[in-house]
C-alpha cells in the first residue's frame, strides 16, 4: 500500500477543496487500485468484460465527479473504492443483461455464486440486490462482502479497514453468507 501518512495527507487537502491535493492522490494509490482491480477481474472464467486498466479509470472518473467529498481516513477512502468498484461492475453488468434475453436460472451455494461471479450478470444482479437488502439489516455485514467479494481483501485486511478484530470479521463475513444464500437461493 502506498505511504499511509502521505495519502491521509492528501486526503485530508482534497476534503478541504484542494483539487490539487486530489491529482497528487491519484499516482499515488493508482498501483493499489489497479492491484485491487486485477485481482477482482482475475476471477472471470470467461474473456474479461474489462481490463485492469479500464476498471480503474472508470474508477477515476467516478472520483472525478465527486464535488465534495469528507474522507476520515485512509480506510474509509478504500472502503468507497470498493463501493465504487461494486457500482461499476454492477452497471455493467445491467448493460449486458439488457441484451440477453432467457438465461436459466441454477441454485449454487453463495461461495459458488461468489466464485462464479463473472460468470453471468444475473449472478451479480442478484447479489447487489441482496447486498443493498442485506445493507438495511447489517451495514458491516455488507462493508464485510464487498470489501473481500469486490476489493478481493482478506479477512486481516477488512479488520483493517474496519477497525475491528479478525474475529469479529470471521464471524460478519459467515453470517453474511447465510443471509446472502437464504435471498438470492431460497430453496
Amino acid at each position: 500500500m502506498s505511504s499511509h501518512s502521505e495519502v491521509r495527507a492528501l486526503l485530508e487537502g482534497w476534503s478541504d477543496g484542494d483539487r490539487e491535493a486530489f491529482q497528487q492522490l491519484i499516482p499515488l494509490v493508482v498501483g493499489d487500485l489497479r492491484k485491487i482491480a486485477h485481482n477482482l477481474l482475475a476471477r472471470e472464467r470467461r474473456t474479461p468484460t474489462l481490463q485492469t486498466t479500464e476498471l480503474v479509470s472508470e474508477v477515476y472518473l467516478r472520483l472525478c465527479a465527486k464535488r465534495s467529498v469528507q474522507w476520515s481516513n485512509v480506510d474509509q477512502f478504500f472502503g468507497e473504492m470498493a463501493n465504487i468498484i461494486r457500482n461499476i461492475l454492477v452497471d455493467r453488468a445491467r448493460s449486458r443483461l439488457r441484451h440477453k434475453r432467457g438465461a436459466g436460472v441454477r441454485p449454487v451455494s453463495i461461495d459458488q455464486l461468489i466464485d462464479d461471479l463473472a460468470d453471468t450478470p444475473e449472478r451479480l444482479m442478484d447479489i447487489d440486490l441482496a447486498l443493498d437488502e442485506l445493507s438495511e439489516y447489517s451495514k458491516r455485514q455488507s462493508q464485510v462482502v464487498e470489501l473481500r467479494f469486490f476489493v478481493g481483501l482478506m479477512i486481516p485486511e477488512i479488520a483493517a479497514v474496519l477497525g475491528t478484530s479478525e474475529r469479529t470479521v470471521k464471524r460478519e463475513w459467515s453470517a453474511a453468507k447465510l443471509w446472502l444464500q437464504q435471498h438470492i437461493d431460497p430453496e
